[in-house]
């Protein structure tokens, strides 16, 4: 199961890097388009609907390689004990408001779907097409979430704790910058 979940994470991080790619093409071909005289109007919409894309593809693997903003100073002037109860609350607390993000995200796109919502720029395609981004990766980041609360209470150190401090024993400090 763990290497199916880190597998998951991965490649759920490869498509939010995929989607970003995208933007840049589409970008780079409106720019172009635009010098022959061609109407690009509706890539503006597509390059929205990219960039939700790989911001929330992206959530989950950069909430387990510890790239997601922490606050850590009360964290580290606690004993272990302290830190590890701390941990469990916080992770607790960020389970619950993810699966509501979760909830939210699949309900939102299924009344999208069940009530044939259509866009209102330039290119009219369904709704739910660009918003299943925001359900999969809300989804795919509450079992990043859930998967680290199960990691801590069997007794081990947060994944994301351990990868932030493989990188600073490597000397990268490049994501404290």
């Amino acid at each position: 199961m763990r290497r199916f979940l880190d597998r998951l994470y991965i490649a759920s991080g490869a498509l939010g890097a995929a989607f970003i790619a995208l933007i840049c093409v589409l970008m780079i071909t409106q720019s172009v388009l635009r010098e022959f005289g061609v109407r690009t109007g509706a890539m503006n919409d597509v390059v929205a609907w990219f960039c939700a894309a790989a911001a929330f593809f992206a959530m989950p693997h950069a909430f387990k390689h510890g790239d997601f903003v922490r606050v850590t100073l009360l964290l580290e002037k606690v004993p272990s004990r302290q830190r590890r109860m701390l941990e469990i609350i916080s992770l607790v607390i960020g389970s619950v408001a993810t699966a509501y993000l979760a909830w939210s995200a699949c309900q939102f796109t299924y009344e999208s779907w069940e009530f044939n919502d259509i866009a209102q720029g330039l290119l009219p395609i369904p709704m739910w097409i660009p918003q299943m981004s925001f359900a999969i990766g809300s989804v795919l980041l509450l079992v990043a979430v859930v998967d680290e609360l199960v990691i801590v209470l069997r007794g081990g150190v947060p994944t994301f704790v351990r990868e932030v401090e493989e990188r600073h024993a490597r000397g990268d400090f490049s994501s404290e910058v």
